[in-house]
C-alpha cells in the first residue's frame, strides 16, 4: 500500500463498507475526492441506509462533493441478458457492452476535470467488481487507478493484483505461462468468487 502523494492516481475506488457517513466523508476529503461515481447496480443498502442514493447525495453535496450514478452503465449485475451464462454474469462479456463502454468513457472524460472515486459497497477492493472488472478495464485503457482502503491507505491497482496473485499462488514465474496469462487466471478465479449470480426465481423470470 501507499500513502497519498502529489502524484496520486487519476481515478480512485472506494467501498462504503460499514462506515458511519462521517467517516466516509473523512476518507473522501483525505484524498481530495471531488466526485463520487456510484457503480452499485442498486444504489441502496439495507443495513447502511445512509448510503441510499438520496441520503448520500445530500451528505456529499453538503460537503462540496458531487454524486453521479453509473450503476446502469458500470454495475456488476448487467441488464443485457447476453452477459449471463448459466445465471452468472460473465465479466468479459459485460466489458464489451455498449453501456459499459459508455460508462468508462464518462469516467475518463470526468477525470480530466474532477478527482473521481468509483464507489461500491465492499471495503476490500478485491472483493468487488470495481476492481476485478472496472479498474482492470481502466488500466488497460491507460488510466491509472488506486484503491482507498477502510483505514485510509491507498493501494495501487498493480499492488492489489499482486495480492490476488499471491492468494492464488500465482505470483511466482511459470515456465509454461507468461505473467499476463497468470494474471488472467487470477482475475478469472476471483470473478468466479464474486460475479453476480441470479437466484432461481430470477432465472425463471428471465427464461
Amino acid at each position: 500500500m501507499t500513502s497519498t502523494t502529489s502524484n496520486a492516481p487519476l481515478v480512485f475506488t472506494i467501498g462504503h463498507s460499514t462506515h458511519p457517513i462521517e467517516r466516509f466523508i473523512e476518507l473522501l476529503k483525505q484524498h481530495r475526492i471531488t466526485t463520487i461515481a456510484d457503480v452499485r447496480s442498486s444504489p441502496y443498502s439495507r443495513y447502511q441506509p445512509h448510503f441510499g442514493r438520496e441520503i448520500l447525495t445530500k451528505f456529499l453535496r453538503d460537503n462540496g462533493i458531487k454524486y453521479v450514478f453509473l450503476g446502469d452503465e458500470l454495475g456488476g449485475r448487467g441488464a443485457d441478458r447476453s452477459v449471463f451464462e448459466g445465471g452468472r454474469v460473465q465479466y468479459h462479456r459485460l466489458a464489451k457492452t455498449s453501456a459499459f463502454r459508455k460508462g468508462l468513457e464518462r469516467i475518463h472524460a470526468g477525470s480530466q476535470t474532477h478527482r473521481i472515486a468509483i464507489m461500491c459497497a465492499e471495503g476490500e477492493p478485491l472483493a468487488c467488481h470495481r476492481t476485478i472488472l472496472i479498474a482492470r478495464e481502466l488500466e488497460s485503457a491507460g488510466i491509472a487507478v488506486a484503491h482507498i482502503h477502510p483505514d485510509g491507505l491507498l493501494e495501487t491497482h498493480a499492488n492489489a493484483i499482486q495480492r490476488l496473485l499471491q492468494e492464488f499462488d500465482l505470483e511466482e514465474p511459470d515456465f509454461f505461462r507468461t505473467p499476463e496469462e497468470r494474471m488472467d487466471e487470477a482475475y478469472t478465479k476471483q470473478e468466479e468468487r464474486i460475479a453476480y449470480v441470479e437466484s432461481s426465481e430470477e432465472i425463471g423470470i428471465a427464461a
